[in-house]
């Protein structure tokens, strides 16, 4: 691995889209992904229960990976890499 892959391997971000609904979650968190370097990855904080179905089909359909998805009281965190 070199050191460049190390750096963006510990790139990580959030994005906290609680009260926002499906697809204008999902466009958010596209805008974001789309400025993040190659493998890293990006954590979304949901609560609309759509979201967790949606969001990873959109982004596995846009060529990301869902790392996780884990439910957290009356929300989701869903994280995937770029």
């Amino acid at each position: 691995m070199t050191a460049a892959n190390a750096t963006v391997a510990n790139v990580r971000e959030a994005l906290d889209l609680r009260g926002v609904r499906c697809p204008l979650n999902w466009a958010r968190a596209r805008v974001r992904l789309d400025a993040l370097p190659v493998g890293a990855r990006l954590a979304l904080h949901v609560d609309d229960p759509q979201a967790v179905r949606d969001i990873p089909r959109a982004a596995e359909a846009c060529g990301h990976v869902v790392i996780d998805i884990c439910a957290h009281d009356d929300s989701w965190w869903i994280e995937i890499e770029r």
